[in-house]
């Protein structure tokens, strides 16, 4: 004779009991994600400040309120926090080239990714002075990353730009002179931040300022790729 559950279970417990077990991982998962990302903004605030050789995890899980060991958990060592937060800065740098599309109006395009660059400088300039310190020492550790999906993506945007010139909608530009151009009108606000401030006396921070800015680097660049009769 089969043995009975010691335990018997209502008709629908089995259900129920998978749902929760469903929910768990979804719930736990969260928990995990919010982790990561406390532990990803403290270290941002200081790699930005003082590279990687210049923080200390002590320093990290003490802003991110965590034990050291907690950190080390989610991140094995203080090289393995850099390279995450640096893909994660990867991630939203990239967001608005990733926008770009080739059925877009080319003029408009470059408008709005003009526009959400700018939004990106104000809104995480850390990110953007990180990134630049990285580059300026020569990108030891996002060096695969730069070769790799990024290199695919500015090629793959250039494709779209050079379908832009071959419908002659645009000005015959080389893309990829003009992503480096785009990068670095937008990025000056945020890695110069200091200087910008120095001599207007004002950041992105200020909307007329940042509207401003957003209208000229718009004019500026759309005048240069606009065909002339």
């Amino acid at each position: 004779m089969k043995p009975m559950d010691e335990h018997p279970q209502p008709a629908d417990g089995g259900s129920h009991t998978r749902k929760a077990a469903a929910k768990a991982p979804t719930r736990r998962s969260r928990a995990v994600a919010a982790k990561r990302g406390n532990i990803m903004a403290a270290a941002l605030e200081f790699f930005s400040l003082y590279g990687i050789h210049g923080t200390s995890l002590d320093q990290v899980a003490e802003r991110a309120d965590v034990s050291k060991t907690n950190l080390l958990y989610y991140f094995p060592s203080k090289e393995d926090l850099y390279i995450a937060v640096l893909k994660g800065l990867l991630d939203i740098w990239l967001a608005p080239l990733k926008a770009l599309q080739s059925d877009q109006h080319p003029l408009e395009a470059i408008r709005e990714y003009i526009r959400l660059k700018l939004c990106v400088s104000r809104d995480h300039p850390q990110a953007s002075r990180l990134f630049c310190l990285e580059m300026v020492q020569g990108a030891p550790l996002l060096r695969q990353e730069l070769g790799g999906s990024l290199k695919t993506l500015v090629e793959d945007k250039s494709d779209v730009i050079r379908g832009w010139i071959k419908d002659q909608l645009i000005a015959p530009v080389d893309p990829m002179q003009l992503i480096f151009m785009l990068w670095a009108t937008t990025q000056h606000y945020a890695d110069f931040s200091v200087q910008v401030e120095a001599i207007t006396g004002k950041t992105l921070s200020d909307p007329e300022f940042f509207e401003q800015t957003v209208n000229n680097v718009q004019h500026i660049i759309t005048e240069g790729i606009q065909l002339r009769a």
